[in-house]
Protein backbone atom coordinates (compact mmCIF):
# COMPACT_ATOMS: atom_id res chain seq x y z
CA UNK A 1 0.00 0.00 0.00
CA UNK A 2 2.90 2.20 0.79
CA UNK A 3 4.36 1.61 -3.45
CA UNK A 4 0.74 2.31 -4.12
CA UNK A 5 0.11 5.84 -2.53
CA UNK A 6 3.49 6.80 -3.73
CA UNK A 7 2.48 6.64 -7.75
CA UNK A 8 -1.01 7.94 -6.36
CA UNK A 9 0.41 11.30 -5.35
CA UNK A 10 2.82 10.98 -8.20
CA UNK A 11 -0.19 10.43 -10.45
CA UNK A 12 -2.15 13.90 -8.64
CA UNK A 13 1.00 15.87 -8.84
CA UNK A 14 1.16 14.97 -12.38
CA UNK A 15 -2.26 16.11 -13.55
CA UNK A 16 -1.70 19.82 -11.75
CA UNK A 17 1.54 19.73 -13.98
CA UNK A 18 -0.20 19.50 -17.33
CA UNK A 19 -3.04 21.50 -15.74
CA UNK A 20 -0.67 24.13 -14.52
CA UNK A 21 1.69 24.00 -17.82
CA UNK A 22 4.30 25.75 -15.39
CA UNK A 23 7.87 25.69 -14.80
CA UNK A 24 8.08 23.16 -12.09
CA UNK A 25 9.81 20.37 -14.23
CA UNK A 26 10.90 21.56 -17.65
CA UNK A 27 11.28 25.31 -19.33
CA UNK A 28 9.11 27.79 -18.09
CA UNK A 29 5.94 28.54 -19.64
CA UNK A 30 3.88 31.35 -19.13
CA UNK A 31 1.06 29.33 -16.41
CA UNK A 32 -2.06 29.45 -17.09
CA UNK A 33 -4.72 31.96 -15.40
CA UNK A 34 -7.98 30.35 -16.35
CA UNK A 35 -8.23 27.25 -14.01
CA UNK A 36 -11.47 26.53 -11.96
CA UNK A 37 -9.34 25.33 -8.53
CA UNK A 38 -12.48 24.15 -6.76
CA UNK A 39 -13.34 21.96 -10.38
CA UNK A 40 -9.76 20.72 -9.97
CA UNK A 41 -9.35 19.45 -6.53
CA UNK A 42 -13.19 17.89 -7.26
CA UNK A 43 -12.00 15.78 -10.22
CA UNK A 44 -9.04 14.37 -8.17
CA UNK A 45 -11.49 13.73 -5.31
CA UNK A 46 -13.51 11.64 -7.81
CA UNK A 47 -10.28 10.10 -9.22
CA UNK A 48 -9.36 9.11 -5.64
CA UNK A 49 -12.54 7.71 -4.73
CA UNK A 50 -12.90 5.69 -8.57
CA UNK A 51 -9.31 4.18 -8.29
CA UNK A 52 -9.64 3.22 -4.00
CA UNK A 53 -12.77 1.52 -4.99
CA UNK A 54 -10.68 -0.54 -7.81
CA UNK A 55 -7.77 -1.26 -5.56
CA UNK A 56 -10.00 -2.41 -2.88
CA UNK A 57 -12.27 -4.75 -4.81
CA UNK A 58 -11.16 -5.59 -7.91
CA UNK A 59 -11.04 -9.58 -8.77
CA UNK A 60 -7.13 -9.78 -9.02
CA UNK A 61 -4.55 -7.80 -7.45
CA UNK A 62 -3.80 -4.18 -9.08
CA UNK A 63 -0.50 -3.24 -10.41
CA UNK A 64 -0.33 0.14 -9.51
CA UNK A 65 2.70 0.65 -12.11
CA UNK A 66 0.25 -0.73 -14.80
CA UNK A 67 -2.67 1.41 -13.26
CA UNK A 68 -1.53 4.99 -13.32
CA UNK A 69 1.30 4.63 -16.43
CA UNK A 70 0.27 1.34 -18.27
CA UNK A 71 2.50 -2.06 -18.55
CA UNK A 72 5.91 -1.64 -20.95
CA UNK A 73 5.49 -3.46 -24.28
CA UNK A 74 1.99 -3.30 -24.07
CA UNK A 75 -1.16 -1.28 -26.32
CA UNK A 76 -3.13 -1.29 -22.61
CA UNK A 77 -2.73 2.49 -21.41
CA UNK A 78 -2.60 3.88 -17.91
CA UNK A 79 -4.37 6.58 -16.29
CA UNK A 80 -1.79 9.37 -17.48
CA UNK A 81 -1.55 8.62 -21.28
CA UNK A 82 -4.92 7.86 -21.60
CA UNK A 83 -5.54 11.15 -19.92
CA UNK A 84 -2.97 12.78 -22.59
CA UNK A 85 -5.04 10.83 -25.79
CA UNK A 86 -7.87 13.06 -24.76
CA UNK A 87 -5.99 16.05 -26.20
CA UNK A 88 -4.21 15.21 -28.68
CA UNK A 89 -2.06 12.32 -30.30
CA UNK A 90 0.82 13.11 -29.72
CA UNK A 91 1.15 14.81 -26.21
CA UNK A 92 2.74 11.38 -24.31
CA UNK A 93 3.57 9.95 -21.13
CA UNK A 94 6.83 8.37 -21.03
CA UNK A 95 7.94 5.65 -18.19
CA UNK A 96 11.15 6.17 -16.97
CA UNK A 97 13.01 3.35 -19.22
CA UNK A 98 10.96 5.16 -22.54
CA UNK A 99 11.98 8.91 -21.38
CA UNK A 100 15.87 7.59 -20.69
CA UNK A 101 15.48 5.82 -24.26
CA UNK A 102 14.01 9.29 -25.60
CA UNK A 103 17.09 11.37 -24.16
CA UNK A 104 19.54 9.14 -25.59
CA UNK A 105 18.11 9.03 -29.20
CA UNK A 106 17.89 13.01 -29.26
CA UNK A 107 21.52 13.55 -27.90
CA UNK A 108 22.74 11.35 -31.25
CA UNK A 109 25.29 9.72 -29.48
CA UNK A 110 26.22 7.20 -26.61
CA UNK A 111 29.30 4.79 -25.73
CA UNK A 112 28.40 1.22 -27.12
CA UNK A 113 28.86 -1.19 -29.50
CA UNK A 114 27.25 0.64 -32.23
CA UNK A 115 24.18 -2.09 -33.79
CA UNK A 116 20.50 -2.15 -33.88
CA UNK A 117 18.76 -4.94 -32.13
CA UNK A 118 15.60 -6.43 -32.43
CA UNK A 119 13.95 -8.55 -29.63
CA UNK A 120 10.59 -10.49 -30.52
CA UNK A 121 9.02 -13.34 -29.15
CA UNK A 122 10.46 -16.50 -29.58
CA UNK A 123 10.19 -20.16 -28.88
CA UNK A 124 8.41 -21.27 -25.70
CA UNK A 125 7.24 -17.33 -25.72
CA UNK A 126 10.71 -16.27 -24.55
CA UNK A 127 12.19 -13.06 -26.14
CA UNK A 128 14.92 -13.60 -28.60
CA UNK A 129 17.38 -10.78 -29.57
CA UNK A 130 18.51 -10.81 -33.28
CA UNK A 131 21.18 -8.19 -34.37
CA UNK A 132 19.36 -5.74 -37.05
CA UNK A 133 22.28 -3.69 -38.50
CA UNK A 134 26.04 -3.16 -37.28
CA UNK A 135 26.41 0.43 -38.16
CA UNK A 136 29.02 1.38 -40.33
CA UNK A 137 32.31 1.29 -39.07
CA UNK A 138 31.35 0.81 -35.69
CA UNK A 139 32.95 -1.53 -33.03
CA UNK A 140 30.62 -4.21 -33.79
CA UNK A 141 30.73 -4.53 -37.41
CA UNK A 142 34.54 -3.94 -37.76
CA UNK A 143 34.21 -7.29 -34.84
CA UNK A 144 32.08 -9.36 -37.53
CA UNK A 145 28.63 -9.17 -36.16
CA UNK A 146 25.83 -9.93 -39.14
CA UNK A 147 22.75 -8.65 -39.94
CA UNK A 148 20.55 -12.14 -38.63
CA UNK A 149 22.90 -12.91 -35.70
CA UNK A 150 20.40 -14.57 -32.79
CA UNK A 151 22.38 -12.73 -29.32
CA UNK A 152 23.37 -15.93 -26.86
CA UNK A 153 25.22 -14.28 -23.65
CA UNK A 154 26.64 -10.56 -23.61
CA UNK A 155 29.44 -11.50 -20.80
CA UNK A 156 28.40 -14.56 -20.16
CA UNK A 157 25.02 -13.93 -18.88
CA UNK A 158 21.99 -14.82 -21.03
CA UNK A 159 20.10 -12.54 -23.11
CA UNK A 160 17.54 -15.07 -24.15
CA UNK A 161 13.78 -13.73 -21.55
CA UNK A 162 15.42 -10.80 -21.57
CA UNK A 163 13.88 -7.27 -23.56
CA UNK A 164 15.36 -5.43 -25.45
CA UNK A 165 16.41 -2.93 -23.19
CA UNK A 166 18.24 -5.19 -20.63
CA UNK A 167 19.92 -6.62 -23.67
CA UNK A 168 20.91 -2.97 -24.80
CA UNK A 169 22.14 -1.94 -21.36
CA UNK A 170 24.34 -4.93 -21.31
CA UNK A 171 26.16 -4.05 -24.94
CA UNK A 172 26.43 -0.20 -23.49
CA UNK A 173 28.95 0.95 -21.11
CA UNK A 174 32.47 2.86 -20.33
CA UNK A 175 34.53 3.98 -23.18
CA UNK A 176 37.58 1.79 -23.78
CA UNK A 177 35.98 -1.29 -22.20
CA UNK A 178 34.95 -4.79 -23.71
CA UNK A 179 32.40 -7.02 -24.25
CA UNK A 180 32.15 -10.65 -25.35
CA UNK A 181 29.07 -11.42 -27.48
CA UNK A 182 28.05 -15.11 -28.41
CA UNK A 183 25.80 -15.08 -31.01
CA UNK A 184 24.23 -17.95 -33.20
CA UNK A 185 24.75 -18.07 -36.63
CA UNK A 186 22.47 -19.77 -39.17
CA UNK A 187 25.08 -22.49 -41.02
CA UNK A 188 27.42 -22.59 -37.99
CA UNK A 189 27.35 -25.81 -35.58
CA UNK A 190 28.40 -23.76 -32.75
CA UNK A 191 27.97 -19.87 -31.14
CA UNK A 192 30.24 -17.71 -32.36
CA UNK A 193 32.27 -15.26 -29.50
CA UNK A 194 32.91 -12.09 -30.94
CA UNK A 195 34.71 -9.14 -28.44
CA UNK A 196 34.11 -6.01 -28.78
CA UNK A 197 35.54 -2.62 -27.08
CA UNK A 198 33.09 -0.07 -26.74
CA UNK A 199 33.57 3.56 -28.19
CA UNK A 200 31.43 6.62 -28.86
CA UNK A 201 28.59 5.88 -31.54
CA UNK A 202 28.27 8.91 -33.31
CA UNK A 203 26.13 9.71 -36.53
CA UNK A 204 22.98 7.85 -36.30
CA UNK A 205 21.00 10.82 -37.85
CA UNK A 206 22.63 11.01 -41.53
CA UNK A 207 22.81 7.71 -42.06
CA UNK A 208 23.43 7.95 -45.50
CA UNK A 209 25.49 9.85 -48.30
CA UNK A 210 27.17 9.57 -51.08
CA UNK A 211 27.39 11.16 -55.23
CA UNK A 212 24.07 9.61 -56.76
CA UNK A 213 26.03 10.63 -59.98
CA UNK A 214 29.21 13.19 -60.68
CA UNK A 215 28.63 16.45 -58.84
CA UNK A 216 25.20 15.22 -57.98
CA UNK A 217 24.82 14.37 -53.98
CA UNK A 218 22.35 12.26 -52.62
CA UNK A 219 21.62 12.30 -48.70
CA UNK A 220 19.19 10.48 -46.68
CA UNK A 221 18.31 11.99 -42.55
CA UNK A 222 16.85 9.28 -41.01
CA UNK A 223 15.69 11.52 -38.05
CA UNK A 224 16.65 15.11 -36.78
CA UNK A 225 18.63 14.90 -33.16
CA UNK A 226 21.38 17.28 -31.20
CA UNK A 227 23.97 16.57 -33.92
CA UNK A 228 22.08 16.32 -37.47
CA UNK A 229 23.13 19.61 -38.28
CA UNK A 230 27.13 18.44 -37.55
CA UNK A 231 26.68 15.79 -38.99
CA UNK A 232 25.09 17.17 -42.67
CA UNK A 233 28.03 19.74 -42.42
CA UNK A 234 30.20 16.87 -42.55
CA UNK A 235 28.49 14.97 -44.82
CA UNK A 236 28.37 17.79 -47.30
CA UNK A 237 32.26 18.69 -46.70
CA UNK A 238 32.70 15.31 -47.90
CA UNK A 239 30.68 15.46 -50.58
CA UNK A 240 32.26 18.24 -52.13
CA UNK A 241 29.86 20.94 -51.37
CA UNK A 242 31.71 23.85 -53.19
CA UNK A 243 31.40 21.98 -56.33
CA UNK A 244 28.30 20.76 -56.56
CA UNK A 245 25.89 20.67 -59.47
CA UNK A 246 22.80 19.27 -57.54
CA UNK A 247 21.40 17.62 -54.26
CA UNK A 248 18.68 15.11 -53.47
CA UNK A 249 17.71 15.43 -49.89
CA UNK A 250 15.90 12.49 -48.51
CA UNK A 251 13.31 12.86 -46.07
CA UNK A 252 11.31 9.70 -46.30
CA UNK A 253 10.31 7.60 -43.76
CA UNK A 254 11.81 10.80 -41.39
CA UNK A 255 9.28 11.16 -38.60
CA UNK A 256 10.86 14.36 -37.33
CA UNK A 257 12.86 14.74 -34.13
CA UNK A 258 14.38 17.97 -32.57
CA UNK A 259 12.92 21.62 -33.67
CA UNK A 260 16.82 23.00 -33.36
CA UNK A 261 17.99 20.36 -35.24
CA UNK A 262 15.79 21.38 -38.27
CA UNK A 263 16.02 24.82 -38.12
CA UNK A 264 19.95 23.66 -38.48
CA UNK A 265 19.48 21.88 -41.35
CA UNK A 266 17.28 24.55 -42.95
CA UNK A 267 19.80 27.33 -41.93
CA UNK A 268 22.09 25.32 -44.25
CA UNK A 269 20.17 26.17 -47.33
CA UNK A 270 18.97 29.09 -46.97
CA UNK A 271 19.84 33.07 -47.17
CA UNK A 272 20.48 34.59 -44.15
CA UNK A 273 18.08 36.06 -41.75
CA UNK A 274 15.79 34.27 -43.98
CA UNK A 275 12.89 32.91 -41.85
CA UNK A 276 12.65 29.42 -41.52
CA UNK A 277 9.61 28.67 -39.11
CA UNK A 278 7.99 30.23 -36.16
CA UNK A 279 5.32 28.83 -33.24
CA UNK A 280 2.71 29.83 -30.66
CA UNK A 281 0.19 28.62 -28.40
CA UNK A 282 -1.82 29.57 -25.85
CA UNK A 283 0.50 30.29 -22.99
CA UNK A 284 3.83 30.05 -25.03
CA UNK A 285 4.53 33.05 -26.95
CA UNK A 286 5.83 33.81 -30.42
CA UNK A 287 9.44 32.68 -30.89
CA UNK A 288 10.45 32.80 -34.70
CA UNK A 289 13.69 31.15 -36.25
CA UNK A 290 16.16 32.71 -38.43
CA UNK A 291 18.92 31.48 -40.60
CA UNK A 292 22.01 33.35 -38.78
CA UNK A 293 24.53 31.04 -41.29
CA UNK A 294 23.01 30.74 -44.61
CA UNK A 295 24.35 28.71 -47.33
CA UNK A 296 27.17 30.83 -47.94
CA UNK A 297 26.92 30.76 -51.81
CA UNK A 298 26.29 27.35 -52.15
CA UNK A 299 23.13 27.91 -53.78
CA UNK A 300 23.14 24.04 -56.20
CA UNK A 301 19.86 23.05 -56.72
CA UNK A 302 17.93 21.03 -54.23
CA UNK A 303 15.08 18.23 -54.82
CA UNK A 304 13.64 17.00 -51.56
CA UNK A 305 11.67 14.00 -51.44
CA UNK A 306 9.03 13.31 -48.51
CA UNK A 307 6.04 10.91 -48.30
CA UNK A 308 3.54 10.27 -46.03
CA UNK A 309 5.98 9.05 -43.17
CA UNK A 310 7.38 12.40 -43.58
CA UNK A 311 6.51 14.28 -40.67
CA UNK A 312 7.19 16.94 -38.15
CA UNK A 313 10.70 18.35 -37.80
CA UNK A 314 11.29 17.16 -41.35
CA UNK A 315 8.03 18.88 -42.74
CA UNK A 316 9.93 22.17 -41.27
CA UNK A 317 12.67 21.62 -43.39
CA UNK A 318 10.30 20.90 -46.28
CA UNK A 319 8.09 23.75 -45.72
CA UNK A 320 10.98 26.35 -45.31
CA UNK A 321 12.82 25.32 -48.13
CA UNK A 322 9.28 25.14 -50.59
CA UNK A 323 8.30 28.82 -49.10
CA UNK A 324 11.34 30.34 -50.15
CA UNK A 325 11.79 28.40 -53.64
CA UNK A 326 14.62 27.10 -52.57
CA UNK A 327 14.14 23.02 -53.19
CA UNK A 328 11.49 21.76 -55.68
CA UNK A 329 9.79 19.00 -53.37
CA UNK A 330 8.63 15.12 -54.93
CA UNK A 331 6.93 12.71 -53.39
CA UNK A 332 3.22 11.88 -51.65
CA UNK A 333 1.46 14.47 -49.54
CA UNK A 334 3.68 14.55 -45.88
CA UNK A 335 2.02 13.46 -42.57
CA UNK A 336 1.10 16.21 -41.74
CA UNK A 337 2.43 16.97 -38.06
CA UNK A 338 2.22 20.89 -37.14
CA UNK A 339 1.93 20.52 -33.26
CA UNK A 340 5.44 21.87 -31.12
CA UNK A 341 6.00 19.13 -28.01
CA UNK A 342 7.80 20.39 -24.71
CA UNK A 343 9.37 17.79 -23.17
CA UNK A 344 9.12 17.99 -19.26
CA UNK A 345 11.24 15.79 -17.21
CA UNK A 346 9.63 14.74 -13.99
CA UNK A 347 10.40 12.81 -10.84
CA UNK A 348 10.99 9.11 -10.57
CA UNK A 349 12.67 9.43 -14.02
CA UNK A 350 9.78 10.21 -15.96
CA UNK A 351 8.72 12.49 -18.39
CA UNK A 352 6.09 14.41 -20.07
CA UNK A 353 5.80 15.62 -23.98
CA UNK A 354 2.95 18.09 -23.88
CA UNK A 355 1.45 19.78 -27.16
CA UNK A 356 2.51 23.80 -26.14
CA UNK A 357 2.37 25.09 -29.32
CA UNK A 358 1.33 24.65 -33.39
CA UNK A 359 4.52 25.69 -35.71
CA UNK A 360 3.58 27.53 -38.69
CA UNK A 361 5.94 27.36 -42.16
CA UNK A 362 7.24 30.86 -43.33
CA UNK A 363 4.67 31.53 -45.86
CA UNK A 364 2.09 31.28 -42.59
CA UNK A 365 0.98 27.60 -43.39
CA UNK A 366 -0.35 25.37 -40.46
CA UNK A 367 1.41 21.95 -41.15
CA UNK A 368 -1.09 19.81 -38.71
CA UNK A 369 -3.51 17.50 -40.65
CA UNK A 370 -7.05 17.19 -38.75
CA UNK A 371 -7.06 14.64 -35.76
CA UNK A 372 -10.80 15.45 -34.57
CA UNK A 373 -12.79 13.99 -37.48
CA UNK A 374 -10.19 10.95 -37.56
CA UNK A 375 -10.17 7.74 -35.85
CA UNK A 376 -6.59 7.42 -34.22
CA UNK A 377 -5.59 4.55 -36.06
CA UNK A 378 -6.38 6.49 -39.40
CA UNK A 379 -4.73 9.45 -38.50
CA UNK A 380 -1.78 7.77 -37.36
CA UNK A 381 -1.28 4.90 -40.24
CA UNK A 382 -3.67 5.98 -42.50
CA UNK A 383 -2.96 9.70 -43.14
CA UNK A 384 -3.92 9.40 -47.09
CA UNK A 385 -7.68 8.74 -45.97
CA UNK A 386 -7.83 12.40 -44.79
CA UNK A 387 -6.21 14.67 -47.40
CA UNK A 388 -5.54 18.04 -47.16
CA UNK A 389 -8.64 20.13 -47.93
CA UNK A 390 -6.61 22.55 -50.16
CA UNK A 391 -8.73 25.68 -48.87
CA UNK A 392 -5.93 27.10 -46.55
CA UNK A 393 -4.16 28.64 -49.31
CA UNK A 394 -0.95 30.44 -49.23
CA UNK A 395 2.20 31.95 -51.42
CA UNK A 396 6.43 31.18 -52.13
CA UNK A 397 8.60 33.96 -52.15
CA UNK A 398 7.78 33.08 -55.90
CA UNK A 399 4.29 33.45 -56.03
CA UNK A 400 3.34 30.20 -56.40
CA UNK A 401 0.34 28.80 -54.47
CA UNK A 402 0.94 26.29 -51.25
CA UNK A 403 -1.58 24.95 -48.98
CA UNK A 404 -2.09 24.40 -45.45
CA UNK A 405 -4.01 21.58 -43.04
CA UNK A 406 -3.18 18.68 -44.11
CA UNK A 407 1.02 18.08 -44.25
CA UNK A 408 3.11 19.68 -47.15
CA UNK A 409 1.78 18.99 -50.68
CA UNK A 410 4.82 17.85 -53.36
CA UNK A 411 5.17 20.41 -56.33
CA UNK A 412 5.66 17.30 -57.84
CA UNK A 413 3.15 14.01 -57.04
CA UNK A 414 5.47 10.69 -57.27
CA UNK A 415 4.21 7.53 -56.16
CA UNK A 416 6.60 4.64 -55.10
CA UNK A 417 5.88 1.88 -57.89
CA UNK A 418 3.74 -0.26 -56.64
CA UNK A 419 4.77 -4.04 -55.94
CA UNK A 420 2.91 -6.77 -58.37
CA UNK A 421 1.20 -9.90 -56.12
CA UNK A 422 4.79 -11.75 -56.28
CA UNK A 423 6.90 -9.02 -55.24
CA UNK A 424 4.55 -7.97 -52.64
CA UNK A 425 4.57 -11.85 -51.03
CA UNK A 426 8.59 -11.93 -51.03
CA UNK A 427 8.75 -8.54 -49.09
CA UNK A 428 6.02 -9.21 -46.76
CA UNK A 429 7.23 -10.03 -43.24
CA UNK A 430 5.77 -9.79 -39.54
CA UNK A 431 10.05 -8.22 -38.67
CA UNK A 432 10.84 -5.59 -40.99
CA UNK A 433 13.29 -2.78 -39.63
CA UNK A 434 14.63 -1.28 -43.02
CA UNK A 435 14.96 -1.33 -47.10
CA UNK A 436 17.04 -4.37 -46.59
CA UNK A 437 16.00 -6.43 -43.54
CA UNK A 438 12.71 -7.42 -44.53
CA UNK A 439 10.97 -10.66 -45.75
CA UNK A 440 12.08 -13.91 -47.62
CA UNK A 441 15.19 -11.80 -48.96
CA UNK A 442 16.28 -11.14 -45.69
CA UNK A 443 16.01 -14.89 -44.05
CA UNK A 444 17.73 -16.09 -47.70
CA UNK A 445 20.08 -13.62 -47.11
CA UNK A 446 21.07 -16.17 -43.63
CA UNK A 447 20.89 -19.41 -45.33
CA UNK A 448 22.78 -18.64 -47.96
CA UNK A 449 25.94 -17.22 -45.94
CA UNK A 450 25.04 -19.96 -43.64
CA UNK A 451 26.03 -22.29 -46.86
CA UNK A 452 28.50 -19.71 -48.65
CA UNK A 453 30.00 -18.19 -45.85
CA UNK A 454 30.87 -14.94 -47.48
CA UNK A 455 30.49 -13.10 -51.15
CA UNK A 456 32.81 -11.26 -53.52
CA UNK A 457 32.42 -7.11 -52.90
CA UNK A 458 31.15 -6.96 -56.63
CA UNK A 459 28.86 -10.02 -56.19
CA UNK A 460 25.80 -10.03 -58.75
CA UNK A 461 23.42 -13.25 -58.29
CA UNK A 462 23.39 -15.44 -61.25
CA UNK A 463 20.77 -17.80 -63.08
CA UNK A 464 22.27 -20.68 -60.08
CA UNK A 465 21.45 -18.33 -57.15
CA UNK A 466 17.94 -17.70 -58.19
CA UNK A 467 17.71 -21.15 -58.02
CA UNK A 468 18.97 -21.61 -54.73
CA UNK A 469 16.53 -19.32 -53.83
CA UNK A 470 13.89 -21.12 -55.56
CA UNK A 471 14.38 -23.85 -53.29
CA UNK A 472 14.66 -22.15 -49.91
CA UNK A 473 11.32 -20.45 -50.93
CA UNK A 474 10.10 -24.32 -51.56
CA UNK A 475 11.22 -25.68 -48.07
CA UNK A 476 8.37 -22.74 -46.90
CA UNK A 477 6.11 -23.87 -48.69
CA UNK A 478 6.31 -21.36 -51.31
CA UNK A 479 6.93 -22.25 -55.04
CA UNK A 480 7.76 -19.82 -57.35
CA UNK A 481 7.00 -20.90 -61.13
CA UNK A 482 9.36 -20.77 -63.96
CA UNK A 483 6.89 -18.07 -65.61
CA UNK A 484 7.36 -15.88 -62.35
CA UNK A 485 10.64 -16.33 -61.55
CA UNK A 486 11.58 -15.08 -64.95
CA UNK A 487 8.83 -11.97 -65.08
CA UNK A 488 10.71 -11.27 -61.75
CA UNK A 489 14.22 -12.02 -62.15
CA UNK A 490 15.70 -8.43 -61.88
CA UNK A 491 13.41 -7.72 -59.23
CA UNK A 492 14.55 -10.80 -57.30
CA UNK A 493 18.28 -10.06 -58.45
CA UNK A 494 18.36 -6.61 -57.19
CA UNK A 495 16.98 -7.80 -54.00
CA UNK A 496 19.17 -10.50 -53.26
CA UNK A 497 22.52 -8.39 -54.22
CA UNK A 498 21.36 -5.59 -51.91
CA UNK A 499 20.89 -7.52 -48.82
CA UNK A 500 23.88 -10.11 -49.63
CA UNK A 501 26.71 -6.98 -49.61
CA UNK A 502 24.32 -5.16 -46.80
CA UNK A 503 25.29 -9.03 -44.55
CA UNK A 504 28.76 -8.56 -45.52
CA UNK A 505 29.83 -5.45 -46.39
CA UNK A 506 27.72 -3.05 -44.40
CA UNK A 507 24.62 -0.27 -45.46
CA UNK A 508 26.80 2.02 -46.55
CA UNK A 509 27.78 0.17 -49.44
CA UNK A 510 24.17 -1.56 -50.18
CA UNK A 511 22.41 1.61 -50.06
CA UNK A 512 23.91 3.06 -53.23
CA UNK A 513 23.16 0.13 -55.15
CA UNK A 514 19.19 0.24 -54.08
CA UNK A 515 19.13 4.41 -54.43
CA UNK A 516 20.70 3.25 -58.03
CA UNK A 517 17.35 1.34 -59.27
CA UNK A 518 14.88 3.52 -57.19
CA UNK A 519 12.17 5.21 -59.53
CA UNK A 520 11.95 8.31 -57.13
CA UNK A 521 15.10 9.34 -56.96
CA UNK A 522 15.83 9.02 -60.60
CA UNK A 523 13.06 10.91 -61.52
CA UNK A 524 15.04 13.67 -58.88
CA UNK A 525 18.09 13.19 -60.74
CA UNK A 526 15.84 14.67 -63.86
CA UNK A 527 14.22 16.95 -62.07
CA UNK A 528 17.52 18.94 -61.01
CA UNK A 529 17.20 21.87 -63.79
CA UNK A 530 13.13 23.08 -62.65
CA UNK A 531 14.49 23.00 -59.13
CA UNK A 532 17.36 25.29 -60.18
CA UNK A 533 14.86 27.39 -62.27
CA UNK A 534 12.39 27.71 -59.61
CA UNK A 535 15.46 29.26 -57.31
CA UNK A 536 15.85 32.06 -60.01
CA UNK A 537 12.46 32.66 -60.41
CA UNK A 538 12.10 33.14 -57.18
CA UNK A 539 14.51 35.61 -56.96
CA UNK A 540 13.36 37.61 -60.31
CA UNK A 541 9.76 37.82 -58.75
CA UNK A 542 11.51 39.10 -55.41
CA UNK A 543 13.49 42.03 -56.78
CA UNK A 544 10.87 43.07 -59.20
CA UNK A 545 8.18 43.14 -56.75
CA UNK A 546 10.33 44.60 -54.24
CA UNK A 547 10.82 47.32 -57.22
CA UNK A 548 7.19 47.49 -57.09
CA UNK A 549 6.63 48.23 -54.01
CA UNK A 550 9.68 50.81 -54.02
CA UNK A 551 8.14 52.55 -56.53
CA UNK A 552 4.82 52.73 -54.90
CA UNK A 553 6.42 54.53 -52.12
Amino acid sequence: MKEARRLFWFFLLTIMACTLVGGLYGRRVTAATDIDAGALRGNLDAFAKIYALVQQNYADPVNPDHAIFGPEYSNTEGAIPAMLRTLDPHSNFFSPKTFARLRENQEGKYFGVGMRILTVPGKMGQWMTTVIEPMPGSPAFRAGLRPGDLILEVDGKAAEGLDGDAVAKMLKGPRGTAVRITVSREGYDKPLDFKVTREEITGLSVDDYFLVRPGVAYVHIHDFVETTGDELTEALKTLGSKNLKGLILDLRGNRGGLLQAAVDVTDRFLEKHQLIVYHNGRHSSEKRYYARNGERGEDYPIVVLINRETASASEIVTGALQDHDRALVMGQASFGKGLVQTVYPLSEGAGLALTTAHYYTPSGRLIQRDYLNASLYDYLYAPARSPAPRTEVHHTDGGREVFGGGGITPDIQVDEPAYNPIQAKLLASSVCSNFLQCGLFFEFGKYYLGVHKTIARDFVPDDRVIEEFRDFLAKKNLKLSDKDAQANSGFIKDHIRDVLIDMIYGEHEARPLSVASDYVVQRAIDSLPQAAALVNRAKKYVASHGASMRAAE
